[in-house]
């Protein structure tokens, strides 16, 4: 049987400790997220960027709801997601990281590159705009 490789989570990276952290808050929040949403019906992911308001406030607080409720079918399967706190990160959360990374700091090259080994061509630009927004949200914290 094969286990979901698992990292730890590296304070000492390029970005700097508060890069660091602050990637830190975000997968928690995505954690939390997950955690919520687990109980909660299926979405689809073209209904669910759709469905989100064009309050800015209201709809930063869905994004990371409906992100993380989409993220299976984005990928195709049902991700691996830790608990909030854990110092290990699975790779489908190493992913989702380096993901919100390269679309926060403009690296659209990566992102690409990322975005096209897991994700549908259909699904890309929808889960991109729901995870600019869980980055937009987080922040202006």
């Amino acid at each position: 049987m094969t286990q979901a490789a698992r990292h730890t989570w590296n304070d000492d990276n390029e970005s700097g400790p508060e890069a660091s952290n602050r990637e830190r808050t975000l997968l928690d929040h995505l954690r939390h997220a997950a955690r919520l949403a687990r109980c909660k019906c299926h979405t689809d992911l073209v209904g669910a960027c759709a469905a989100l308001s064009g309050d800015p406030a209201i709809a930063h607080q869905a994004a990371a709801d409906v992100l993380m409720r989409c993220l299976s079918q984005a990928l195709g399967r049902r991700p691996v997601l830790l608990r909030e706190g854990e110092a290990e990160i699975s790779d489908d959360e190493a992913w989702l990281m380096a993901l919100a990374r390269a679309l926060k700091h403009g690296d659209t090259a990566s992102a690409t590159f990322l975005l096209h080994s897991r994700v549908t061509a259909h699904q890309r630009r929808n889960l991109v705009f729901l995870l600019q927004n869980v980055i937009a949200q987080r922040d202006s914290i």
